[in-house]
């Protein structure tokens, strides 16, 4: 991977080395950073890190571009199924790479058991709606269950010991523990075969670290960041990134849902899909595409069954 980088401008060998011990063993990921990002992570300078950055745009070529080449690159997102034809139809065929797909909802609506869908469907083969790839699973709420991961995989007939060995788990215990959690991933998703990334759930840790009015502009700056890397580590490796938000009460609204996700207009504005569940009738669930830059809204009914998600 780090051969590429031996050519940039003012890169000797200890140069590359401490590129490579910090993360950045190939162009795209030196591309996506800021002079700053670089500067603290390797301990050059800024002015040094701004020219490797920007000879490194300039080897990937990364200026204007036609749609046609745009659309081209498009070809290669993936989708994971959720094994729910309505849900991958309302998702435009499935959990897209590339991207961040963000649920909301109240407790046990659903989010956390298409985590763990997810996490078995990505290791499917292409033609059975998988990557044929690894997740890496960040838990915040002690949600995951590995002996659900068992009996989704039995009813889609794969081994589940095989299954299980193939999502990394961590348990973040806070705000701070998450985000080094996300950056400590990417030496996950560099050496292994990982196509899918999910946090259950993305807000929680960062509504009780920063509680009250006053800590809410550091608490947005925070998750923004947070997410812009999500987003990066998304591009770079042409992954899926899951994130589950839990909902607030709003109790100002008289018509229509009297709940609203957490992480404001920021978790808005960066998640590519934005999903609301909610509990219907014994198994049943529905999911109302909120958020779609090219799919249009709508709603549709699947089950959450002990095999897993279905119609």
């Amino acid at each position: 991977m780090g051969d590429d980088l031996a050519g940039l401008p003012g890169v000797g060998e200890k140069t590359l080395e401490k590129l490579k011990e910090a993360g950045y063993d190939n162009l795209m990921a030196i591309a996506a950073s800021s002079s700053s990002e670089l500067a603290d992570a390797t301990g050059l300078g800024s002015e040094t890190a701004s020219k490797i950055i920007a000879a490194a745009r300039q080897k990937l070529k990364m200026g204007f571009e036609t749609g046609d080449i745009v659309l081209k690159k498009r070809a290669q997102i993936g989708r994971i199924t959720t094994c729910s034809k309505t849900l991958d139809g309302l998702l435009g065929g499935g959990i897209e790479t590339q991207s961040i797909t963000e649920v909301h909802g109240a407790f046990g609506s659903g989010k956390s058991q298409i985590a763990h869908q997810l996490a078995v469907n990505v290791q499917l083969p292409k033609e059975k709606g998988g990557l044929g790839a690894k997740a890496v699973f960040i838990d915040t709420e002690q949600t995951f269950r590995p002996e659900r991961i068992k009996q989704m995989a039995e009813a889609l007939g794969l081994n589940p010991q095989k299954t299980l060995e193939n999502i990394f788990v961590a348990r973040a215990y806070n705000s701070d523990h998450q985000i080094l959690l996300a950056e400590k991933a990417e030496d996950i998703i560099r050496k292994e075969n990982v196509k899918l990334l999910i946090i259950d759930s993305l807000t929680s840790s960062f509504r009780s670290d920063y509680t009250g009015r006053g800590t809410l502009a550091d608490r947005q700056q925070k998750l923004n960041k947070h997410l812009h890397h999500l987003q990066r580590l998304a591009d770079v490796y042409n992954l899926a990134v899951y994130v589950t938000n839990q909902v607030m009460a709003r109790p100002d609204v008289l018509f229509g849902d009297p709940t609203a996700p957490i992480g404001g207009h920021i978790l808005g504005h960066q998640a590519t899909f934005r999903i609301y569940l909610r509990k219907s009738k014994e198994t049943k669930r529905i999911a109302k595409l909120i958020d779609s830059p090219n799919l249009p809204e709508g709603e549709v009914v699947f089950r959450v069954l002990p095999e897993g998600i279905r119609d």
